[in-house]
């Protein structure tokens, strides 16, 4: 490992200040609220306060080998609470990341895969670009790839990682595609030539990485005649809303359930079918807490007849993490080794208490992320796992109905 020098720390935290990613970490006053919120905070050894109190004090070697550095999961909870304003999530996590691999310390090894996928495939998962239209297979719907085929399109559909190659998630970008057909919307999609944004690597510290991706993706999103970027991830319209603008690629994207909820009085006829459920839903991270997008999921669950909406105990703000985002979805191992909890089991026994039978999401990781954790918690008779889209496809009678 390479030596780090002692006043790297004071360093690094004032060139945080000088960035524009919240307010300066030196003026955390210590309250320790940071750790409070955090829904894994008991089991870091070096919480988000001591993390910047070693920082400053020119303590930074202690900090980069912890393990807790490697347990934020991007929920947002300590940067919106903070009373001073630090950007917690987005600036001090990432900068200490990215200090820890300059001077040799490697992340988990899960995570030094998921890059080398990235950098390798163009996606978390490893998969061959030329399998990213097999989600397609069977469609009844034409898809226009626009790589093979540019014209002018109301939207431009970045369909994502895991429903391009997810068995689970493919069923949800197929009644997606039924959906924005039968809304009359001009769409298409980039095909093979599609690349993840990646958040995920910015938020562990693959600076280099994210830009590369950044340069990437402007060079094809110029290229296309489009209306609006929509994604099905909410971690990709994260980095796109505010990442990207950084780098000056710039574009207009919206997350499915905020474009959706723009089109409630299209959809209104076209839902038909009674849908007899209780559901809760589960408010996701980058769109909820952090963009503070509460009512298009839960106005889209109503429009739904037979749907009967109920809230967890914790939601909106209060809601907590499944512990997917900023790369968390690769990190359940090492988070239990140091201590912590699968999110995602607590989050489903939430879900269960409310009285409903359903579990509403709006994102890919949480799909497999919660029914994985029914099945561990000995609740999946008891509760299914629904993505909004596939709720509403089916009230809209587009097919696949049924959850595999």
């Amino acid at each position: 490992m390479t030596t780090v020098e002692s006043h790297d720390g004071k360093r690094l935290l004032e060139q945080l200040g000088a960035s524009d990613y919240g307010k300066p970490p030196l003026g955390c006053m210590q309250c320790g609220l940071c750790a409070a919120t955090c829904p894994l905070g008991p089991a870091m050894e070096l919480p988000p306060r001591k993390l910047i109190l070693y920082a400053a004090a020119g303590n930074l070697e202690p900090v980069l080998s912890s393990p807790a550095l490697w347990m934020c999961v991007a929920c947002y909870a300590c940067s919106k609470r903070c009373p001073r304003g630090i950007e917690l999530t987005e600036g001090l996590w990432p900068a200490l990341r990215d200090a820890a691999m300059q001077a040799g310390i490697q992340p988990p090894a899960e995570l030094q895969e998921t890059f080398q996928n990235v950098l390798k495939y163009g996606n978390v998962l490893g998969k061959s670009p030329r399998q990213r239209l097999d989600w397609t297979k069977g469609l009844d719907v034409r898809v226009l790839d626009l790589s093979r085929e540019p014209r002018p399109v109301d939207v431009l559909w970045l369909v994502g990682c895991y429903p391009s190659y997810y068995p689970r998630n493919q069923v949800v970008a197929r009644a997606f595609a039924r959906i924005l057909t039968e809304l009359g919307v001009s769409w298409g999609i980039l095909g093979a030539r599609e690349r993840s944004p990646g958040e995920c690597d910015r938020m562990f510290g693959e600076e280099g990485l994210f830009e590369t991706l950044v340069e990437q993706n402007r060079e094809l999103f110029d290229k296309q005649d489009f209306g609006k970027l929509v994604v099905l991830d909410p971690h990709a319209f994260r980095a796109l809303q505010s990442f990207y603008p950084r780098f000056g690629a710039w574009y207009p994207v919206q997350h499915y359930t905020m474009f959706l909820a723009e089109h409630l009085e299209q959809l209104r006829p076209l839902i038909v079918r009674p849908v007899e459920a209780v559901v809760t839903y589960h408010d996701n991270c980058c769109v909820g807490r952090r963009c503070g997008c509460y009512d298009p999921p839960r106005e889209l669950l109503q429009l739904i007849p037979g749907v009967k909406l109920v809230e967890m105990a914790r939601n909106r703000d209060d809601s907590l993490c499944c512990g997917g985002g900023g790369g968390g979805m690769w990190l359940d191992a090492h988070i239990v080794a140091h201590g912590g909890q699968r999110l995602s089991d607590e989050r489903v026994r939430q879900a269960a208490a409310s009285g409903a039978d359903t579990l509403a999401v709006s994102c890919p990781y949480e799909l497999s992320r919660f029914e994985d954790a029914a099945k561990v918690t000995g609740l999946e008779e008891r509760l299914k796992v629904r993505d909004i889209i596939e709720l509403l496809a089916e009230s809209m009678e587009l097919g696949e109905r049924s959850v595999s």
